[in-house]
């Protein structure tokens, strides 16, 4: 037993001689080695920036564009203003649900639903939505609205759109 306890001790002896002192070792570990190290960076002199972009238009403000000379804005589309407001004009368009359509003395009606189950009878020329829509058509299918929207530009713009007739068991929204 003790001659198999002596073995891995002679082995871990044999390999730690014949070695250089560590004193040595250290000593010599340097010796070819020099640091590189890279030369500092020129140093640029500092310019001062000059700031010329005061005369130009704040891009944070929305700007209009200006018509071309010789052209007169005078006539552009303006939403009616004087017209009395209608009870469909309270509701937005998407909330609107046409649920069907009806004639008296040739004169085609449709019958709009609002969100508080609310029936009204429209015709041709009667005002729904909040951008200024006028009815323009009636179809069995589907009333055709000419809204007067404003741009980003502070322009008024038409938009056609319609409201299509839905079964009470589905729900519909306008075609832009």
């Amino acid at each position: 037993m003790k001659k198999t306890a002596l073995l891995p001790l002679l082995i871990v002896l044999a390999s730690c001689s014949g070695g250089d002192d560590p004193h040595t070792f250290v000593a010599n570990a340097g010796k070819d080695l020099r640091g590189k190290v890279d030369p500092l960076p020129e140093v640029k002199p500092y310019e001062p920036f000059a700031y010329t972009a005061t005369d130009l238009p704040d891009p944070f403000k929305p700007r209009k564009l200006a018509p071309p000379p010789g052209s007169s804005k005078a006539g552009g589309i303006q939403p009616p203003r004087d017209h009395v407001k209608q009870a469909l004009e309270n509701y937005p368009l998407e909330a609107l649900k046409m649920v069907g359509t009806l004639q008296q003395n040739k004169m085609v009606y449709a019958l709009v639903k609002t969100p508080d189950n609310t029936l009204y009878r429209v015709k041709q020329g009667n005002y729904m939505g909040q951008n200024f829509g006028i009815i323009t058509q009636i179809t069995d299918t589907e009333i055709k609205i000419t809204e007067i929207i404003q741009d980003s530009g502070g322009d008024w713009t038409e938009r056609n759109t319609s409201l299509g007739l839905v079964d009470e068991s589905t729900q519909q929204t306008p075609k832009k």
